[in-house]
């Protein structure tokens, strides 16, 4: 068997070839003997998965597995999002969750993602022990006794529906009465998780919604169930086809993402809406606190919170680092670039459903575009325009690449490196604000060049100058 290891967000494999019931048994095993090991299982897990290929079979299996070891399953009755499991641990209070979802990558994919009893992703400690009890199990510590049947007869499975609880917990963080004066929404769920999590709140709240793709298709639609602006071409021309739309909210697979189109069917970056909200939830709502984001994410979230006089955290890449925050109680909202937020009094989790509806709030609460607001705080705290490209590294380039950053030059397209920042890649701070960094790929020869400059002229040479650096051989 390939080595599992688990990354930002689990383990992932394509279907029949590394994501196979073997190897699931074996993952799920050791989630069993890890929660065993830290006394918690009479506490019981949840599990659950997302719409693709094979998800329920493969949760139904994770649940004997568990019952195997005597642990009590909390089964969800369908596809369930992401951030709802998360909920469903905390309301629960269960040793964690195991939730069987590859997020935004393409259908043939699974995986399968853990959660412990705080609701948040995995840290990196946990996974450790995980991936150590993988290697050292064998096939018969994995094999698995009883049906289903018997199990949910005996008790040591039930089956539930989140989904009533957690909505009417968005209740008490939404204005959905402001919502039904924005107009009309348009409402993208790609096929995935968020069907009757995105919509229903809007319709039951009369907001005049346009649906589309809520059917239930494991290959959502022939795109990767990712809600960037090159999968979700048909939602932008329905945005700017119809006049009464104002704004059009995509989720991804398991609607832990979010994509965000504003009026005129512009798509709107994920690092501006997190610093939008930092500035709205400050200014209108007076909540105190920090603020985290990701090494990768704008630093316009920094210039929103030097404004507000709000603490900034900056972590590695992955929401489990700003989870911890949230469930600290130390930051008021937290985000990514890769379209992940969550805010204070929430799941310390990604949560899509939660952004776009914040973002619909914002908009309808504050009367003005998403270009408008933008523009207002740009005149504010000024312009940030970043960039992200992936660069596939030749064989040379690749071993050569560690040495590389050791040997970073003074100045970048002719500004100096005022500072470095290496929590997670390398991260070169230039002396007029903008700065670029370099992040390895852990599983293939690729760099994740990341930039931010105050225009867009700044930045193309900025990213030019970057991709030539690595590129010299």
């Amino acid at each position: 068997m390939e080595q599992i290891i688990f990354g930002t967000s689990g383990w992932r494999g394509i279907l029949g070839e590394e994501f196979t019931f073997p190897n699931v048994r074996k993952v799920i095993r050791a989630i069993a003997d890890h929660v065993i090991a830290a006394g918690d299982r009479e506490k019981g897990l949840v599990v659950g998965y997302d719409s693709r290929f094979m998800g329920q079979r493969f949760a139904q299996e994770a649940a004997r597995v568990f019952a195997g070891a005597g642990i009590r399953t909390y089964l969800c009755d369908r596809d369930t999002p992401t951030p709802v499991i998360s909920h469903v641990i905390l309301q629960k209070k269960t040793a964690g969750a195991v939730n069987f979802t590859a997020s935004h990558n393409p259908y043939d994919y699974n995986g399968i993602k853990f959660s412990p009893s705080w609701g948040g992703p995995a840290l990196p400690e946990t996974t450790r022990d995980i991936e150590r009890r993988i290697h050292e199990s064998s096939e018969d510590d994995c094999a698995v006794g009883e049906t289903l049947s018997a199990l949910l007869d005996k008790g040591l499975v039930l089956y539930i529906d989140p989904r009533s609880s957690y909505l009417a917990d968005l209740e008490s963080k939404i204005d959905f009465a402001a919502l039904a004066t924005i107009g009309g929404i348009a409402v993208d769920p790609l096929y995935g998780a968020g069907r009757g999590y995105l919509d229903e709140p809007l319709l039951r709240h009369n907001v005049p919604v346009r649906l589309i793709n809520t059917g239930s298709d494991p290959y959502f639609g022939g795109f990767p169930p990712e809600p960037a602006e090159k999968n979700i071409q048909d939602l932008i021309s329905l945005v700017k086809s119809v006049p009464e739309i104002k704004l059009g909210i995509a989720v991804d697979g398991d609607a832990d993402r979010f994509g965000i189109i504003d009026e005129d069917g512009s798509y709107i970056e994920p690092n501006y809406i997190i610093a939008l909200l930092l500035d709205y939830l400050v200014r209108t709502k007076g909540v105190q606190g920090g603020v985290a984001r990701s090494v990768a994410t704008s630093h316009l979230v920094d210039a929103v919170a030097a404004k507000h006089g709000v603490k900034l955290y900056e972590t590695p890449v992955g929401f489990k680092y700003i989870g911890e925050l949230i469930s600290q109680d130390k930051i008021i909202i937290g985000g990514e670039e890769s379209a992940g937020l969550s805010i204070r009094g929430h799941v310390p989790e990604k949560d899509g459903i939660l952004a776009c509806f914040l973002v619909a709030e914002m908009v309808a609460r504050e009367g003005l575009s998403l270009r408008a607001l933008l523009e207002r705080l740009y005149s504010e705290v000024g312009r940030y325009v970043t960039r992200r490209e992936n660069i596939t590294l030749s064989p040379e380039l690749d071993g050569s690449f560690p040495e590389k950053m050791k040997a970073l030059p003074a100045a970048f397209a002719g500004v100096k490196v005022d500072r470095l920042i290496t929590i997670d890649g390398t991260k070169c701070l230039l002396a007029d604000g903008s700065w670029i960094l370099f992040r390895k790929s852990g599983t293939e020869p690729v760099v994740r060049l990341y930039g931010e400059a105050a225009s867009e002229e700044k930045l193309q040479v900025l990213v030019r100058a970057a991709r030539d650096f690595i590129s010299q051989v």
